[in-house]
């Protein structure tokens, strides 16, 4: 595949074609339907390659780790050479990783393939957002990351479902087949794709470390952090308690996590409409607004027993929709409107590190604390099927997923007052541009919201 040969000298912003959005958000809704659908066919996996907990966790935890540690190299990488050869790379490794994994023997194999696939999907979304963020500017620029939050929240959303419709006609395979697939035909469309890159300037570390210097920026850094501790634990293990509590298939599961999932997709344009329109509704009421519907879901999703009705959960499902929802593409937007133009890809390395980097640990975290009280109660076969949401111990299992998710909501509210700490000292003294001068990196443009 040709690459123009100048895409380092161009300019910050380029026109960009009819394409670039359709190329660049069909394969940024491939990163998320890999997380939120991989873990809906774990039992299936279980079922056909054994059900060693550890070797089942790093099907997950492997994707998420490699993409979290990627996205570091990915982001400084891309400013140096190109954003378009960094989304390029990005798809065909991803497409390699998937294929090997939907031909894995064993789950050494799998494991190994999807961290793979890890690798490729942290170029994909740093070259996806650096592109879009190079590519336009004002109300364009908004509204290209509102769609990108939407396509972002369309992959959540239906990334249960399509992996469980997948699992049923095609088996766990066919989950990465179809990846694999439309990975390739993203692949052969990048050279649709603009060559702008930032412009020309000095070049941080890999791990640049000072651009959290800026406040607003830190702040909204953790943002994406609190999402992964109050939804993506969620998103990733209810499919599995709903194995393990209420006995539901996996093409069920997939149905009712809609509740959960539609308003990550319906939010994002929805409040860059209203952002745009209403004054007082800033980012930061946007960011305080997800936090607490974060934290209020958590507590609403405790009422999912055995004996009750699934239907208890409805609402707080939705409430955490709307807490992870609200906030997608408006904060990546801002962070990197709050930087340096030529650092950019870093930016983007580093938010996007934050996002996965917390998502990996989190997710590991939430899978180690419910198997190991599991693990105090059952033993061997048992255990391991349990822990990994096979149904015939409801109770053992209730008692775990109480405690792991109480301690989500615990951290959750360490970070939620983190988060307001750090943007109220961000925002006093201010500068006259209203921005306090001394926490931003020199070029910055932004300021709290």
């Amino acid at each position: 595949m040709s690459v123009d040969t100048d895409d380092a000298a161009t300019s910050a912003v380029a026109t960009p074609s009819r394409w670039t959005l359709p190329v660049v958000l069909t394969a940024q809704f491939i990163t998320p339907t890999a997380i939120a659908g991989t873990a809906i066919a774990l039992p299936h996996i279980s079922a056909d390659l054994g059900a060693n907990p550890t070797a089942l966790q790093w099907v997950v935890n492997g994707f998420n780790v490699a993409f979290a540690l990627a996205t570091l190299a990915w982001g400084a990488l891309s400013d140096r050479v190109g954003h378009r050869r960094t989304f390029a790379a990005g798809a065909l490794v991803v497409t390699v990783g998937s294929v090997a994994s939907a031909a894995a023997p064993n789950l050494l194999v799998l494991d190994l393939a999807r961290f793979v696939a890890g690798i490729g999907a942290a170029a994909i979304l740093t070259g996806s957002s650096s592109l879009l963020s190079s590519s336009y500017e004002g109300a364009r620029r908004t509204q290209a990351f509102a769609i990108f939050g939407t396509v972002n929240g369309l992959g959540l959303a239906l990334g249960p479902t399509i992996s469980g419709l997948l699992v049923t006609a095609l088996d766990w395979r066919g989950v990465f087949a179809v990846h694999a697939v439309i990975l390739a035909i993203v692949l052969a469309g990048t050279p649709l794709l603009p060559a702008a890159e930032p412009p020309a300037g000095p070049r941080g570390p890999i791990l640049d470390v000072s651009l959290l210097r800026g406040r607003e920026f830190l702040a909204m850094c953790l943002v994406p952090v609190a999402g992964s501790i109050g939804f993506v634990t969620l998103l990733t293990y209810l499919p599995s308690a709903f194995s393990g509590l209420k006995h539901l298939s996996a093409g069920t599961s997939g149905l009712v996590m809609l509740a959960m999932t539609i308003p990550v997709l319906l939010a994002p344009l929805a409040v860059a409409q209203l952002v745009s329109r209403i004054r007082a509704l800033t980012v930061g009421v946007v960011v305080y607004l997800s936090l607490g519907a974060l934290l209020l879901g958590n507590a609403g999703i405790l009422l999912l027993t055995a004996g009750h009705s699934i239907a208890l959960v409805i609402v707080p499902m939705i409430l955490l929709g709307l807490g992870f929802g609200l906030p997608i593409g408006l904060v990546d937007g801002h962070a990197l409107s709050v930087v340096p133009a030529h650092r950019a890809g870093t930016a983007a390395g580093l938010l996007n590190f934050f996002r996965i980097g917390s998502e990996a640990v989190f997710v590991a975290g939430y899978a180690l604390i419910l198997s190991t009280i599991v693990g105090t109660r059952l033993h061997g076969a048992a255990a391991d099927d349990t822990a990994a949401g096979q149904f015939g111990h409801p109770d053992v299992y209730r008692s775990a997923f109480v405690v792991t998710v109480v301690t989500v909501i615990a951290l959750l509210a360490i970070l939620t007052a983190l988060i307001v700490a750090i943007r109220t000292r961000a925002s006093a003294p201010t500068s006259p541009a209203g921005t306090p001068a001394e926490e931003l990196p020199s070029s910055s443009e932004g300021a709290p919201s």
